[in-house]
């Protein structure tokens, strides 16, 4: 039996030595073939094949990709490994008409920029111009038009400032039919009331109100004027209750119902 196992160790030896072989084998081939990648990335991110090679622009209608590129301080001579994601989206928020921006690497050597612009909710008419009001309250004094913008409200004796911020929050909480029904609204403060407004509607009528109340009460408008006889034209007073006074008379003063219960 001894002389029976000796032969068969003898017999696996080379068998041993040989699967041995293999793993070592093994063993050094994948330790080149990581030698060779980590060789290959070092040179890869040190040459121009690194280097950004296209930048994608999504979301933009104001900004031209060339303003948002050259804002976003990527060139083609930018390292994608050195693209810092959060500095780019900072850059680009310090124009005055994006709200947020999310950058994307895309290797293996693109850029893809998703921006969300502040939407425009009126206009400031100011020096024979036309001024953007956006939905933050800013002032866009470099995009001065000489058109009448369609379908947004022009505002008139408005400037950057807590009344603005009131208004463009009372506009963002209408639907949007109410405000594209609004042609003007005027800032016209009272001693007893800095928020108030006059509105110049594109049917005729024209609206008194406070800022404080504006669109809790304007979102009624349509309900409102249902009640009045649309060839008669006049003053809708908003501030305490709903008054409608014609302007052919200065005596004729009628309680309107704004429905307040209804939908």
């Amino acid at each position: 039996m001894e002389n029976g196992k000796i032969v068969a160790l003898e017999d696996r030896i080379p068998k041993l030595k040989e699967q041995r072989r293999k793993k070592a084998n093994k063993r050094l081939v994948l330790l080149l073939f990581l030698f060779f990648t980590m060789i290959a990335a070092v040179a890869y991110t040190q040459s121009p094949l690194a280097h950004i090679k296209k930048i994608t622009i999504k979301g933009n209608e104001v900004y031209s990709q060339a303003e948002i590129i050259k804002t976003s301080g990527l060139t083609n001579s930018t390292n994608i490994w050195e693209v810092r994601k959060d500095t780019v989206a900072a850059n680009l928020k310090r124009l005055s008409e994006i709200n947020s921006a999310e950058v994307k690497v895309v290797w293996p050597n693109s850029i893809m920029i998703q921006v969300k612009e502040h939407k425009r909710m009126a206009y400031l008419y100011q020096d024979n111009a036309y001024l953007p009001v956006m939905e933050n309250g800013k002032i866009l004094t470099n995009k001065k038009t000489d058109i009448i913008p369609s379908n947004s409200p022009i505002l008139v004796k408005f400037k950057e400032g807590p009344v603005l911020d009131e208004m463009v929050e009372g506009l963002k909480n209408l639907p949007v039919g109410i405000v594209n029904s609004i042609s003007e609204i005027h800032y016209t403060p009272k001693k007893t009331d800095k928020y108030h407004i006059t509105l110049f509607m594109n049917d005729g009528f024209e609206v008194s109100a406070t800022l404080r109340s504006f669109a809790e009460k304007m979102v009624h408008y349509p309900s409102i004027i249902s009640q009045l006889d649309p060839n008669k034209k006049g003053i809708i007073d908003l501030e305490v209750g709903s008054y409608f006074k014609a302007f052919d008379t200065e005596v004729e003063e009628n309680k309107v119902e704004n429905h307040e219960g209804e939908g």
